[in-house]
């Protein structure tokens, strides 16, 4: 289902870029002068942000008595970006970060709950950063846009309707047949218990993690403040390959559009957020700071290869064996008492 969600994605995106105005347009914008420079350097930035997020959740760690070294905590941050960007998986990067974590320390359920703290600081650094650049530079001011341009982009999804129900009805009869079988009615019934299961353990979890972070404020104030300065500069650095690319787009857009659609993008209906990320980028970009649609489609892929390039290194990671611990000894960093 996420590789059809990607794939109804694509397919929309290509039957708008592929009029052959909007085409031409869009190939132009990867034309500019100097683009592969600022490109690469925007996927340095990029790559020095995931080794600062590498060192919050090392610091992470070190809250919880966990002395792992950073190196192995950043080939395992690597390692979980890659299976979140390219493995059509349903566990994820933070699953995967979370069981090796576990190979390193005798305390394995405190390592796994460190991967959850850390994608939650993530994900309110995000909201943070957007609120505060909507409500103080944002809201309630309106933007001209070029309907004549951009006309037509929300009806696009109009288009797919028939498609789309076609896919709910599909779905309703599959639910449906499972409920008039036994045998389907017990699968439904054991996918419920495993749900609810689920549900509970997150809850005993995020209950735990409040109560042993709460009592080091300071980190957690520490780990925080680093990764906003951290999502500041990679998406100022989208800002100034966007600004090559001649989207001329005040910053602020880019610090509230940017930080939304990541957000979004952790909802699980594809994988890594493809899809996702760029269509409500794109309808952003469009509807609200008036790009138009070929620029906004060309910045918007221009971040998912950046996001692509830079987890690479962790698919190396894993062929090599390098998140595995050195040995079976167990935090072999620990400082000497």
């Amino acid at each position: 289902m996420r590789i059809a969600f990607i794939a109804i994605v694509v397919i929309w995106a290509i039957s708008r870029i592929s009029q052959e105005q909007r085409w031409n347009s869009f190939v132009g914008y990867f034309q500019k002068s100097n683009f592969w420079i600022v490109f690469l350097i925007v996927l340095f930035i990029f790559a020095i942000g995931q080794a600062i997020i590498g060192l919050r959740w090392w610091l992470l760690l070190r809250t919880q008595s966990i002395f792992i070294s950073f190196p192995a905590a950043f080939k395992l941050h690597f390692l979980g970006l890659f299976y979140n960007n390219f493995m059509p998986s349903s566990v994820g990067g933070d699953l995967i970060r979370a069981w090796y974590v576990t190979k390193h320390t005798e305390k394995k359920f405190e390592a796994a709950l460190s991967v959850f703290v850390d994608r939650v600081i993530g994900l309110f650094s995000t909201v943070v950063i957007a609120g505060f650049f909507y409500v103080f530079f944002l809201h309630g001011k309106e933007v001209a846009i070029d309907k004549e341009e951009n006309s037509g982009f929300i009806d696009s999804f109009i288009r797919y309707k028939w498609f789309i129900l076609g896919i709910i009805v599909l779905l309703f009869i599959v639910f449906l047949g499972f409920l008039l079988n036994k045998k389907g009615r017990t699968i439904l019934k054991q996918i419920w218990t495993s749900l609810i299961t689920r549900l509970i353990s997150l809850s005993i979890k995020f209950k735990e993690s409040i109560i042993i972070y709460c009592t080091k404020p300071v980190a957690i104030l520490k780990v925080f403040c680093l990764t906003v300065l951290m999502q500041l500069i990679v998406i100022t650095g989208f800002w100034f390959l966007g600004q090559n690319m001649g989207i001329q787009v005040s910053v602020k857009y880019y610090y509230v559009f940017f930080t939304l659609t990541w957000v979004l993008g952790a909802i699980p209906v594809s994988i890594g957020g493809a899809g996702v990320v760029e269509a409500f980028l794109v309808l952003l970009f469009v509807e609200i700071a008036g790009v138009d649609e070929a620029g906004a489609w060309a910045i918007a892929l221009c971040q998912r290869a950046v996001w692509m390039f830079a987890s690479l290194p962790g698919a190396a990671i894993h062929l090599l064996g390098a998140h595995l611990p050195k040995d079976f000894s167990i935090d072999y960093n620990k400082p000497l008492a």
